[in-house]
């Protein structure tokens, strides 16, 4: 199952943040970084998903 989380933390960064965690502060954190850079959204979405 991570497999497929980092999978969509690559192509869609706050989908695999939202699979690992819901709603939670992570979510929105992640949605600012891939807004700001995509690069910055997706290496946070990979951290969020490895580190549970």
């Amino acid at each position: 199952m991570d497999l497929i989380r980092i999978i969509f933390a690559i192509l869609l960064p706050p989908l695999g943040v939202f699979l690992q965690v819901g709603l939670g502060g992570a979510f929105w954190l992640n949605i600012l970084l891939t807004l700001l850079g995509y690069i910055p959204g997706i290496v946070h979405a990979v951290w969020i998903i490895a580190k549970r």
